[in-house]
């Protein structure tokens, strides 16, 4: 079954209503009064719905199949709530649920109980829900259904950049000053606090780990210090960004002709580079005062086998070759050659000696509360964008060999990633 874009967000709704009422209810039952739970403070649970849109989506060939069905469900909501919890924990450094006393359970973010539980749910949400929820959305004049699908995912959306903020623990008193601006920033401070204040009075109730994490970050330094996860990130997005211009400019310096070098299909972003950058910083970190030959030598062996293992990556993933350096002396297999090797040992010691410490600087005067909300923004996109690329490139492969879209997901990249664009987006491609 097909859905489009507006059906999606319709049901997205429904089921994270509907997960907030489950949860609300277990909530309610445990501490015998009622409690909010869930991420946001409205009344969706945000992680349902992106489970059911995602079933939507990649299971509804199966629904003929309650077996395969079954284990796809359960298999996919697991692994969605696995990489929440995962998530919470990176973002508050506390576990925000655990499964530890219940047998079967894995890191104490899921268990076999729940599993079985999610199984059952999701093929109730696909053989009857979906059904039901899309002949109300079709029973409502259009365009109702779609206005107001729209309208609650931009509060979705609001109250879920609130509620990071609050989980961030971000709020801090600006200066006072006399100036009118600095009035009218310190009226919107205060208008901004009670809400996300709100937010965290909600969220201690719920979770009483959330609170003990507010301290600590409070005390916190400057926005992605040293070298974490939000400084490689950062690093990542700006290296997949310089990198296709830099590949571009050199093909077109080169050969004459513009020519596409990005790897996804929004952007102008290379993940080759991108990773390249943050593995490099990552693994040089500490070599950073070393001499430079011993970081060219690393960054050589290094570059030569990550590039490598991205050549046999793409091919066996994707069915498709992006680079072929068989016409260069000394090549392996055409996937990496001795000069460009030299060339990653060169960019190894250029980049960590002196671009650097520079960009390290710029990513670390980024506002706390702005850094923290625009890197899970961008990490949301990056996401999307990267599955999405990763399904015209499979379809892109699978096209070439005859078989017609037979599920919905096919159906869909079929229709806005066909051939010709896949050509113009990706020029080098070519089939195994």
């Amino acid at each position: 079954m097909e859905y489009t874009f507006t059906e999606l967000c319709w049901l997205f709704l429904i089921y994270s209503f509907i997960g907030w009422v489950i949860e609300a209810a277990v909530g309610t039952i445990k501490n015998r009064r009622f409690t909010n739970r869930g991420f946001s403070t409205g009344p969706f649970c945000i992680v349902y719905g992106i489970a059911a849109v995602v079933m939507s989506v990649t299971l509804t060939e199966l629904i003929d199949s309650p077996v395969f069905l079954f284990l796809g469900c359960g298999i996919q909501a697991t692994v969605i709530e696995w990489i929440t919890g995962k998530t919470l924990e990176r973002l508050n450094r506390r576990k925000w649920w655990d499964y530890s006393g219940k047998k079967l359970n894995f890191d104490g973010y899921i268990c076999l109980q729940y599993t079985l539980l999610w199984a059952v749910l999701g093929v109730l949400c696909l053989k009857y829900g979906n059904t039901f929820f899309l002949f109300l959305y079709n029973f409502i004049p259009q365009p109702v259904p779609a206005v107001i699908s729209y309208i609650l995912i931009g509060y979705v959306a609001l109250d879920a950049a609130l509620s990071l903020t609050a989980v961030l623990h971000l709020r801090k008193q600006p200066a006072k000053t006399g100036h009118p601006a600095g009035r009218l920033t310190l009226r919107l401070y205060h208008a901004a606090s009670s809400l996300i204040s709100h937010v965290e009075r909600r969220m201690t109730k719920a979770y009483p780990a959330f609170e003990e994490r507010a301290e600590e970050i409070l005390k916190e330094g400057r926005f992605a210090e040293g070298c974490g996860f939000y400084k490689l990130f950062w690093l990542f997005l700006t290296g997949a960004f310089l990198g296709d211009i830099t590949e571009t400019l050199f093909c077109r310096l080169t050969s004459g002709v513009w020519m596409s070098r990005s790897s996804l299909v929004w952007g102008p972003f290379s993940i080759v580079w991108g990773l390249a950058i943050a593995i490099a910083t990552a693994l040089l970190y500490k070599d950073r005062d070393k001499p430079d030959r011993h970081i060219f030598v690393i960054g050589a062996v290094l570059g030569g086998a990550y590039e490598y293992m991205c050549s046999v990556f793409t091919e066996l993933v994707f069915g498709q070759v992006f680079w072929d350096y068989s016409e260069i002396p000394f090549n392996l297999g055409g996937r990496i050659n001795l000069l460009y090797c030299f060339f990653w040992g060169i960019a190894a010691v250029v980049w960590i000696k002196g671009l650097y410490p520079h960009f390290s600087r710029w990513i670390e005067k980024i506002p706390k509360l702005a850094g923290y909300i625009a890197s899970w923004i961008l990490i949301l996109f990056m996401a999307a964008d990267i599955t999405v690329s990763a399904a015209a490139l499979i379809r892109y492969d699978q096209r070439a060999g005859g078989p017609a879209a037979e599920s919905g997901w096919e159906h869909i990249i079929d229709t806005n990633f066909d051939d010709a664009r896949m050509r113009r987006i990706y020029p080098n491609a070519k089939s195994r």
